[in-house]
């Protein structure tokens, strides 16, 4: 007779912008799951991009947005630490985040990123950890299909939006994982990507040397959590088997989950979106490997997954893979 043993699973969850924080806060008021993100760190957009540049600091824009999705008190922490400071009274610190701050602030005296985020989430009473992929600052780079290039996170979503479809995309420098982050990533039973941003929040992850080899020592299932939409006139036609494709080249391992959008909202809503040239994202060819996992995400007018729904898919897939059959 089949049966299962419940245990706390470790998981890391990969990417970055608004995406990878909606995850974990669904994900964290489950007992049973250690919920760690695992952040892009090579954003140039917006107050992150300008304290990178005025102060050298790594961008603390997404590693401040994941630390309060698991904060004890998230409401109050980000009212607090999303606030951004008004321009007349604070010329040069204008329009940065209390948080950002902080986190920066917290960097250059401390000297080290990791502790300084360690701080950070003993001050929130988080529930999980936060790692930088990398503590090696780096610009991402796209080539497109008419052989021009760009470079900066801003410029490559700015630039496949207008039409142009990414060839190939890097980062410059290179720049090597964290020896900290790749020991944290081999002792997960199971990594989740996305969602989000595909060329500028989940791709220049793996683009990171050792994050491949670290994944290759992670023995638990990969899982993907496919987006809603394309985005913009440079991912046409983009399919979830597309993006499965351009992961598994990345990581030299096999995607072998993939969690999709089977139901949309009225044309009504569609054609709103689709005067930004976004559509909904199609599963496509999927390999014979990759396990589809589709429900009803989309669940009002704006296009983000509904929260409690994605978080128990997450766990039923979990659930099944590593604590079924024991």
């Amino acid at each position: 007779m089949a049966s299962m043993r419940l245990r706390e699973l470790n998981v890391g969850c990969f990417g970055g912008g608004t995406g990878l924080p909606s995850l974990l806060g669904g994900l964290k008021a489950n007992p049973w799951l250690n919920v760690n993100a695992v952040v892009t760190m090579f954003d140039s957009g917006g107050s992150s991009g300008q304290l990178r540049d005025e102060l050298g600091v790594l961008p603390p824009g997404d590693i401040l947005k994941c630390a309060l999705a698991l904060a004890r008190n998230a409401r109050e922490a980000r009212r607090v630490l999303l606030a951004r400071l008004p321009t007349l009274e604070h010329a040069r610190l204008g329009g940065h985040t209390g948080g950002n701050l902080l986190l920066s602030m917290m960097q250059r005296y401390s000297g080290d990123f990791l502790d300084a985020i360690d701080g950070l989430r003993a001050l929130l009473g988080c529930r999980g950890r936060v790692w930088p992929v990398s503590v090696q600052q780096a610009s991402v780079c796209a080539e497109y299909g008419d052989g021009s290039e760009t470079r900066g996170e801003v410029e490559v979503d700015a630039g496949q939006s207008s039409g142009r479809f990414v060839r190939r995309i890097w980062l410059e420098p290179p720049v090597a994982i964290h020896p900290a982050v790749a020991d944290a990533i081999t002792k997960f039973d199971a990594i989740i990507i996305g969602p989000g941003s595909f060329y500028t929040s989940l791709m220049p992850i793996f683009l990171v040397r050792g994050v491949a080899d670290a994944l290759a020592n992670m023995h638990g299932p990969v899982i993907l959590i496919a987006n809603l939409l394309t985005e913009g006139r440079g991912m046409t036609g983009f399919t979830a088997a597309d993006a499965v494709a351009r992961i598994e080249e990345a990581i030299q391992r096999s995607v072998d989950v993939v969690i999709t959008n089977t139901t949309w909202p009225s044309p009504q809503v569609l054609g709103r979106y689709a005067l930004e040239h976004k559509e909904p994202l199609g599963q496509g060819q999927l390999p014979d490997h990759c396990e589809v996992v589709g429900g009803e995400f989309w669940t009002g007018d704006i296009a983000r997954h509904d929260r409690p729904r994605l978080a128990y898919a997450v766990w039923s897939v979990l659930s099944r893979r590593l604590l079924g059959d024991v």
